[in-house]
């Protein structure tokens, strides 16, 4: 991955031999592999069983958990942060691994549409709920820096599953807690 760093910065007419290029395709190659560490990650070694038994019915939802992605279309990152939720089903997952399940699918290249999905199918199958909702807000610096360059615009999507898609109730109550 250095080598190939080192090519993009030639590619661009830099000089990878400068005082402050000297180690770039390393430090790059180390950040790269940092910020996709998604795909190194099991997600049963991330949960770790911090599923736990409970009589709770009513939704549990953690807000405002910061994620930074990489777009797959320019490898540029998107900045935001995803709204959590589900209606447990006689259990409940352990409050660090929500977040834990946001960054697995955060730290790999993809679309933002799709790591939402994601989120909301991960949380459905370690928990069995009744309904899970995953709103994330992201702004794409692939609309920022280049393109239509465009500071302001945030990104927003959804994903409903279960009871918060099927009743009116449950999903007005979804959206009204994350705003």
């Amino acid at each position: 991955m250095e080598e190939l760093f080192a090519g993009i910065l030639k590619g661009i007419g830099e000089d990878i031999t400068r005082d402050g290029l000297r180690d770039t395709p390393k430090r790059a190659a180390n950040a790269f592999r940092f910020i996709t560490r998604g795909y190194d990650q099991d997600l049963d070694k991330i949960i770790n069983n911090a599923i736990f038994e409970s009589d709770t019915s009513e939704m549990v939802l953690v807000k405002n958990i910061e994620l930074y992605s990489i777009c797959e279309h320019h490898l540029l990152p998107f900045i935001g942060k995803a709204h959590v939720a589900y209606i447990p089903n006689g259990k409940v997952i352990g409050l660090s691994k929500i977040a834990r399940i946001v960054d697995v699918f955060a730290c790999r290249l993809q679309i933002q549409e799709n790591l939402t999905k994601q989120i909301a199918d991960t949380i459905l199958k370690y928990t069995d709920a009744v309904g899970v909702g995953v709103v994330i807000e992201a702004q794409h610096l692939c609309m920022m820096m280049r393109g239509v360059e465009k500071q302001n615009s945030v990104m927003t999507t959804s994903c409903v599953l279960g009871e918060i898609h099927e009743d009116d109730s449950t999903r007005a109550e979804f959206f009204s807690l994350i705003k």
